[in-house]
């Protein structure tokens, strides 16, 4: 698995670069597809361990520990908290449109949202699953810039339904691999709310996954979570993890 640490281009998608001069805010729906196309495991599965560090400056720093598994193709979801002891067994399971959070002490799972906080962090739930800027938000200004020393498109976009957790968000996008770099999330009165930074990606099969996530809340100074993820793996998954049953019998 090689970290990525100069985005090279990728010629399946070279065709959606507009040619200099000509970047028009119709090429923005092609752009937003190759996003998605690029951080979605089609055909297959993932899996991974995350590491998230969440600083608070009234809470102080927390540490979790959390396996990730992943079918987009069916718009699967598992992610089960090892650490801290005290969340041991906690998992969020989304199977198609429901997503369902279990709580090992009560034995039970209750509906909970995609737009909600994961775990306390300031990652959202709608952070781990399948990407779906396409079907999501238009794109309402296109144009290029730099960050640092990449060269990238920036996009402003606005959501075309009320199921995202942003109404509003302006992405910075890599110009060779369509790779976000940085997200701002904006709420319906455009307050920025929501910082998120993606320094490091690492190639999984014939996909990119962010291997550095940072997640920065805008309304309280010095709050922020970083996740880093390891143990990357592609292969195929058991149909029974994304199942309540296997939630359970993992609790036991």
């Amino acid at each position: 698995m090689k970290t990525i640490h100069a985005l090279m281009a990728v010629a399946l998608f070279a065709a959606v670069v507009p040619a200099a001069g000509a970047l028009d805010i119709s090429d923005g729906e092609e752009i937003l597809e190759a996003v998605d196309g690029l951080r979605n495991f089609v055909g297959g599965d993932f899996a991974a361990v995350m590491t998230m560090i969440s600083e608070d400056p009234d809470e102080g720093v927390e540490k979790q520990v959390v396996q990730q598994f992943r079918r987009d193709d069916e718009e699967k979801f598992l992610m089960l908290i090892q650490e801290p002891a005290v969340k041991l067994g906690q998992g969020y399971l989304q199977v198609d449109d429901t997503l369902w959070f279990y709580d090992p002490e009560s034995r039970q799972f209750t509906h909970t949202s995609m737009k909600e906080r994961f775990s306390g962090s300031d990652a959202r739930n709608s952070d781990f699953g399948r990407s779906s800027i396409t079907d999501d938000y238009a794109v309402t200004d296109l144009r290029e810039g730099t960050l640092g020393s990449y060269q990238v498109y920036i996009l402003e976009l606005s959501a075309t339904n009320n199921e995202v957790t942003y109404p509003h968000v302006v992405m910075w996008v890599t110009r060779d691999l369509f790779l976000p770099l940085k997200v701002e999330d904006y709420s319906e009165t455009q307050r920025l709310m929501r910082t998120s930074l993606y320094p490091s990606y690492a190639r999984a099969g014939d996909t990119y996954i962010a291997t550095t996530m940072i997640f920065v809340d805008e309304l309280i100074e010095g709050k922020k979570t970083q996740i880093s993820l390891t143990d990357i793996s592609v292969e195929p998954l058991p149909d029974s993890i994304f199942t309540k049953a296997y939630v359970e019998r993992v609790n036991r």
